[in-house]
């Protein structure tokens, strides 16, 4: 039996350690923190393809919504649902044309009006003359979802700190531990923003962005938001406790900010703009959750085979969305299966 060594325990780690036992692996887990991960735990998880990159990358994330719906088949109760998300980040023209390039990508897209946005959410306080609503997307906790499936894999965990990976006649062999060495067959990389410094000893550069993320949680609510709601100021999800789960930056997804600012100024603000969005509900800060975003130069995934024989890469933003497809085509391609055309313009190749 083949033994893998995952470096990771978020959802990405989480995603491979369930397809790769599926495929008959022997895997291992090897994470600094508990399942589920840091950058995972910060999440806002909003799955989606109305955010892109390009058509490769609309692709892949759009495979990504169905990735996660053969995990709803195989797995019962996982932390993910299909509300739909009501869109209106962008107005006028510029919001036609996101509409127009979806449709044409075959994306279900519908146009709602005013009256039918106030239909929809009657406790929205600003009503927009008009929103896109796409009704494939969904959301899911990442951070529960990949404890699920680290423990639907049967994956070991080892809680350790990988210092260095081992190599061997130009092969990587394992990885050497703050525990002592570990030995495999090969190792995957899931490590978001600590992979640039385990490749770095190899010559390899993965260039990552500054990225931090902060969520905020409030306290319960009624029944408020039932849809992910993607607005100019704020995007926002309510969870089925009636917890507003909410980024503290507006346009989360394509948010080029590399620090946070104040805490207690940030959340603030970010309260403000949510009690402006449904205004006379009591919203009160619940908790908050922090983590640099593995963003990499470009802002698109990396996954394939690392510069040696024996070492695999995944590294991406989103996660949330993209961790289950790109775990099924890389568990094939890893077990001895294609090259899939879904990742050939994410390989970790492309920085060299």
């Amino acid at each position: 039996m083949t033994r893998t060594l995952i470096i990771g325990a978020g959802i990405t780690g989480a995603a491979l350690a369930f397809q790769l036992s599926r495929r008959g692996d022997d895997v291992t887990l090897v994470s600094t923190h508990a399942e589920g991960g840091l950058a995972s735990a910060a999440s806002f998880g909003w799955l989606n393809a109305s955010f892109f990159l390009g058509q490769a990358h609309f692709h892949l994330r759009h495979q990504g919504l169905a990735a996660h719906r053969r995990l709803q088949d195989l797995l019962a109760g996982l932390p993910t649902t299909w509300q739909g998300c009501l869109w209106y980040e962008a107005t006028g023209e510029a919001q036609e044309e996101t509409a127009t390039d979806l449709a044409a990508f075959g994306y279900r897209v519908t146009r709602l009006t005013r009256p039918q946005i106030a239909d929809r959410l009657p406790a929205l306080g600003p009503v927009p003359d008009s929103a896109l609503f796409f009704p494939e997307e969904g959301a899911s906790d990442p951070a529960i979802l990949a404890r699920a499936l680290i423990q639907a894999s049967g994956a070991e965990v080892i809680r350790a700190t990988v210092q260095s990976l081992s190599e061997k006649n130009g092969r990587v062999t394992g990885v050497l531990t703050d525990l002592g060495p570990i030995k495999a067959d090969r190792v995957i990389l899931a490590t978001g923003t600590g992979t640039p410094a385990l490749l770095e000893p190899l010559g390899t550069t993965l260039p990552m962005l500054q990225r931090p993320g902060l969520m905020l949680a409030t306290n319960a609510l009624p029944p408020i938001c039932p849809v992910i709601l993607a607005t100019p100021d704020q995007e926002v999800r309510q969870d089925a406790q009636g917890h507003l789960h909410a980024p503290a930056s507006a346009g989360h997804q394509s948010d080029h900010a590399e620090a946070l600012g104040s805490f207690p100024v940030v959340i603030n603000a970010t309260l403000q703009r949510l009690r402006a969005l449904f205004p006379g509900q009591d919203i009160q800060f619940a908790r908050q959750a922090m983590a640099l975003r593995p963003v990499p130069g470009d802002g698109l995934p990396v996954a394939g085979q690392g510069p040696l024989p024996g070492l695999w890469i995944a590294v991406m933003h989103s996660g949330a969305t993209l961790a289950p497809i790109v775990a099924e085509l890389l568990a094939d391609e890893i077990t001895g299966g294609p090259e899939s055309p879904l990742l050939a313009a994410f390989r970790p190749g492309r920085f060299q």
